[in-house]
């Protein structure tokens, strides 16, 4: 039978155990109110600081002359930040702003899908015959390749530094094959297809001459759709040089002479100089901070190695 003063015991230890849990939860609340505080402080300021361009263009509406800019950073593919959309989006609302003087095409970019490349460069094309006196400009900062240099071709000029490389124009569509691999391992590819050719581009599978020579067709045609659309864009100012459309790439002094640009001048110079005006305001589409932190933090490494191992997709480069 318990005596009094050990039940007496029991119950302060049980009291003081409650008031120790009380006290760590309030503790527990506290810190998770101060770090959930912290944190919508942390995105408030992001949000802040990474604002999209279009706000400054609305401030600037209202006042002086001034240069969009739409920067064409980065690979060019639909899944890139240099996709068709983004930069289409960009280019039509400097095209709609009343106030601005001109659009600069800042770019550095090695180039990249010939599609994402041709809706942009068409859809140029359609603005300026909608506004025919709005001059469209491109500036090749560090890079302006390929599927970069396409686009760059719809701008009434093309400026780039003395050692910017510009030109390769070009198209490649590159791939692997694992069948000596296979062998060695003693692995076995089953493959079952309905259509003669239809796994002609399974790097699991050896090649065969005729569809190889199929494929060297379609990049063909590719090549000569982007040097007739080039030749478009610039005309007679293009040299008559017989490497000019080989995939070679030039420095900006070189491509001067060969006429795939107009000058040697960086985005403030041709704003001045052109374009009459000091102020740049960027047009280029932002995503939302958000979401693009958040689908960095969940970057699909699988996607990367599959699109690395089986994709023979066509690039222009």
């Amino acid at each position: 039978m318990n005596r009094p003063e050990d039940s007496s015991k029991e119950w302060k230890l049980i009291e003081k155990l409650v008031m120790d849990l009380q006290k760590e939860q309030r503790r527990t609340r506290r810190w998770g109110i101060f770090f959930r505080s912290l944190m919508f402080i942390y995105l408030f300021a992001l949000l802040w600081f990474i604002r999209l361009p279009v706000d400054d263009a609305m401030e600037m509406a209202d006042g002086e002359p001034f240069a969009a800019i739409v920067e064409i950073n980065g690979a060019i593919a639909a899944d890139q930040d240099a996709n068709a959309d983004t930069i289409i989006t960009g280019i039509r609302n400097a095209f709609d702003n009343e106030a601005a003087a001109g659009l600069i095409l800042r770019i550095n970019s090695p180039g990249g899908s010939p599609v994402q490349a041709g809706y942009v460069y068409d859809e140029i094309k359609r603005l300026k015959s909608l506004r025919p006196e709005f001059p469209v400009y491109a500036v090749i900062v560090d890079l302006g390749a390929s599927g970069a240099y396409y686009i760059a071709a719809a701008a009434d000029e093309i400026y780039a530094d003395k050692a910017s490389l510009v030109g390769s124009i070009g198209v490649v569509g590159s791939g692997f094959g694992f069948t000596g691999i296979m062998d060695k391992v003693g692995v076995e590819r089953r493959t079952y297809t309905a259509g003669d050719h239809k796994g002609f581009l399974d790097p699991f599978q050896p090649e065969r001459e005729d569809e190889r020579e199929f494929w060297q067709g379609v990049l063909k045609v590719t090549h000569k759709q982007f040097i007739d659309q080039v030749k478009q864009g610039r005309g007679d100012r293009l040299s008559d040089d017989p490497d000019l459309f080989t995939g070679l790439i030039w420095s900006g002094e070189q491509a001067l002479e060969l006429g795939l640009i107009d000058g040697l001048a960086s985005s403030s110079q041709v704003a001045r100089e052109q374009l009459n005006t000091e102020e740049l305001v960027n047009f280029t589409l932002r995503p939302d901070p958000i979401q693009e932190l958040v689908g960095k933090l969940g970057a699909s490494l699988g996607k990367g190695i599959a699109t690395t191992v089986m994709g023979q997709g066509i690039q222009l480069r």
